[in-house]
């Protein structure tokens, strides 16, 4: 069990530093002001039309490090910092969710799965926790209790390996695009590829952790007396 603990430790401590990794890199890269003069917004918006994609609509929301795809609503949300600025980072993380535009005007499989399976996901994580802590207290009096924690928590980590795919296929598109229509000097498009490899790195490590931490329940349910 002392051994299960200091390997989620670890694996903590890891996620932790990757991201502190992440927010280095990505302050560096804001101030690598591109040569082209475009903003977050301007990229992302050329992106969409070089791919023929009419329909989404590129728009600023609040915070740090928020950026995001809505398949739902069909919008590329940008947060502020990345909307508004004319540098390097701004630059990769609008591909990048340009990107997911892209995989959803083809059917990408691995976006499509991941999809469908976010009202899964949205319901485990209710009780997935509670369930979770509650089994371990009555473990040896009601098993059934933990092993349904297990289930619904073992979705969540389904869906985050599930990610993996997704944010580097995204990655990958966005900075081919960015390569082939020469939108970056060389030294921009080596700081947007940096940046995107620390990104996709927090979620290797979140699907990581999240594999780890279930086999940590598992091994309880299992020594159960």
């Amino acid at each position: 069990m002392s051994g299960a603990y200091i390997l989620i430790l670890l694996v903590g401590g890891l996620g932790m530093l990757v991201q502190m990794k992440l927010k280095s890199k990505f302050k560096k890269y804001s101030h690598l002001h591109l040569a082209n003069g475009l903003s977050g917004r301007e990229i992302a918006e050329k992106m969409l039309a070089d791919n023929n994609i009419n329909d989404v609509k590129v728009i600023s929301t609040r915070g740090s490090l928020t950026d995001h795809y809505n398949p739902t609503n069909r919008t590329v949300n940008l947060s502020e910092s990345v909307y508004n600025q004319r540098n390097a980072a701004a630059a990769a993380v609008a591909a990048h969710e340009c990107g997911h535009a892209v995989q959803h005007a083809k059917s990408y499989k691995w976006l499509e799965m991941r999809s469908k399976l976010v009202p899964t996901v949205n319901i485990s994580s209710k009780f997935a926790s509670f369930l979770l802590i509650a089994g371990i207290f009555t473990v040896n009096t009601f098993p059934s209790l933990l092993l349904a924690g297990i289930i619904f928590f073992a979705a969540t980590v389904l869906f985050s390996f599930i990610t993996l795919p997704v944010e580097y296929d995204a990655s990958n598109r966005a900075l081919a695009w960015l390569n082939d229509k020469n939108m970056l000097t060389e030294n921009e498009q080596n700081a947007a590829k940096d940046s995107l490899k620390w990104a996709a790195r927090t979620y290797v490590v979140a699907a990581v952790s999240s594999l780890i931490t279930l086999l940590y329940y598992l091994n309880i349910y299992n020594s159960r007396s």
